[in-house]
């Protein structure tokens, strides 16, 4: 699992699947545009959500979970990164959310 600045998963939105993994408290406050919401609980009966061949970003409030999630993610086959600072550094650097 590599870990990737806000400003690398901005500009690989595109071309990978940003996956939020807080909870749905959490969420309220804003996602990153176009972003999957799976909290981390639900990420086992829901993983047929994600599509093996597009990379993965994961992303939480601050990067511990999303950590773990990726990690999980890699060790299922998938190609999946964790977001530095989660929504707190990306909602500091004034990027957009939903």
């Amino acid at each position: 699992m590599a870990e990737i600045t806000i400003t690398e998963a901005d500009q690989r939105r595109s071309t990978a699947r940003i996956l939020d993994v807080r909870e749905d408290f959490e969420v309220a406050d804003g996602m990153v545009p176009g972003a999957l919401h799976i909290p981390m609980g639900q990420l086992q009966e829901r993983l047929s959500e994600l599509d093996p061949g597009v990379p993965v970003i994961v992303v939480c409030r601050g990067g511990n979970r999303s950590a773990a999630v990726a990690d999980a993610l890699n060790g299922a086959g998938f190609s999946a990164d964790t977001m530095a600072g989660g929504m707190i550094a990306w909602t500091r650097a004034g990027l957009p959310t939903t």
